[in-house]
């Protein structure tokens, strides 16, 4: 068992760390504070291949894997938070049209989509369906060679700006097995969009509501069969988990950064902080638990690969566990800077406010939990290691 990364890792690695370098880390506090949604450096990104890491090549994606991928978003989220986690949903959207999609609807969108140059949401939550998604409204109604869609969605990142809603919608009996997924342009006939939420984090993309009144969209834009949404939602949310683990991990991992360098550097009492015990300590603790929390995300990323049958377990641990360390590391190097963490000077501020939410969506931690105590109770459970 190797644990290094191989040559081809190191240099996506090293690909990534250069653009969160020069096209995210200087501009992620303007971007912030001005609610700015930079589509341009996205589209830049695509050019890179960052838009469709594990979509199929057949499709003009890169075809990597999502231990691959996880490694990529690791180095981006260093540069930009809620930058990097838009382009996970995009990565997300896009690999389930271009796996599911039909061959009309990929055709019309899977150029755009892997380079970029046009953006997708995931649209699943609504305003009274969160952690309960399978209860979910949201209406597909077949109209011959179409279908007529309406209801709401809500917490839609990048809702207004992309180009294309992928809407988890109710097409039969109640449940998740009553629930499709389908591919609606952003512009189509009666999709509306709320206001910009006024976030705590995440202010570098929008959210917001979206409403659909007798949408129609061609039935060629189902992804995959009817009944089957539920199934392919859950698919992108175990990867998702992976990709919001990630930020919370390059997130955290330029805070310890900076707090190591800040301990060097702040003098108190005639010495260095980096001299007293208790805060080496602190330091001591943040290390441990990020080293912990990044191998538990790319374990969970190759069982993922191998289609282990208790990926999903994996995934849900990974993503429960990172993103509550991220936010404790984020929250460590906060207290380490004293008041300086807390004006927004220092980008620690801005690091616990963009990884408070990761504990939130693709699943709450405690579904998290959840997910995990139903796997391991199961009559047919495999065993977890």
């Amino acid at each position: 068992m190797d644990f290094n990364l191989n040559e081809d890792q190191r240099q996506f690695a090293d690909l990534a760390r250069q653009f969160a370098t020069d096209e995210l880390a200087p501009f992620a506090a303007k971007w912030d504070e001005e609610h700015h949604f930079p589509k341009d450096v996205i589209q830049k990104a695509g050019e890179l291949g960052f838009c469709s890491l594990y979509s199929p090549e057949s499709e003009g994606g890169m075809g990597l894997s999502r231990l691959d991928s996880s490694i990529i978003f690791e180095e981006l989220a260093h540069g930009c938070t809620a930058t990097t986690a838009m382009l996970t949903i995009h990565n997300m959207a896009t690999w389930m049209v271009t796996t599911w999609g039909s061959q009309t609807l990929r055709q019309q969108w899977s150029e755009g989509l892997t380079t970029g140059q046009l953006l997708a949401s995931y649209c699943l939550t609504e305003p009274g369906a969160g952690s309960d998604a399978a209860s979910l409204q949201t209406k597909a109604v077949p109209d011959g060679d179409d279908y007529l869609i309406t209801g709401s969605k809500v917490f839609i990142s990048g809702a207004g700006e992309t180009e294309l809603l992928v809407v988890m919608c109710r097409t039969g009996e109640a449940g998740p097995k009553g629930i499709s997924a389908i591919a609606v342009p952003a512009d189509a006939a009666g999709v509306t969009y709320g206001k910009a939420e006024d976030k705590m984090g995440w202010n570098a993309q929008p959210t917001r509501m979206i409403n659909f009144e007798n949408v129609r969209v061609p039935a060629v834009n189902l992804l995959g069969e009817e009944g089957q949404g539920f199934t392919l939602a859950m698919k992108g949310l175990d990867g998702g988990r992976i990709n919001i683990a990630t930020c919370s991990i390059g997130t955290a991992q330029a805070a310890l950064t900076r707090a190591t360098q800040y301990m060097n550097e702040r003098k108190q009492f005639g010495k260095p902080l980096a001299a007293f015990q208790a805060l080496q300590f602190k330091l001591a603790d943040m290390a441990t638990e990020l080293v912990a929390a990044r191998q538990m995300v790319r374990l969970a990323a190759f069982k993922l690969d191998t289609q282990d049958p208790e990926a999903s377990a994996y995934c849900a641990m990974a993503k429960r566990f990172a993103t509550d360390v991220g936010f404790q590391v984020c929250d460590s190097a906060l207290q380490i800077h004293g008041g300086y963490g807390y004006i927004r000077e220092y980008p620690l501020e801005r690091h616990f406010r963009d990884v408070r939410v990761h504990q939130i969506l693709e699943g709450t931690n405690e579904i998290m939990r959840l997910i995990i105590a139903r796997r391991l109770l199961a009559s047919d459970a495999h065993p977890i290691l």
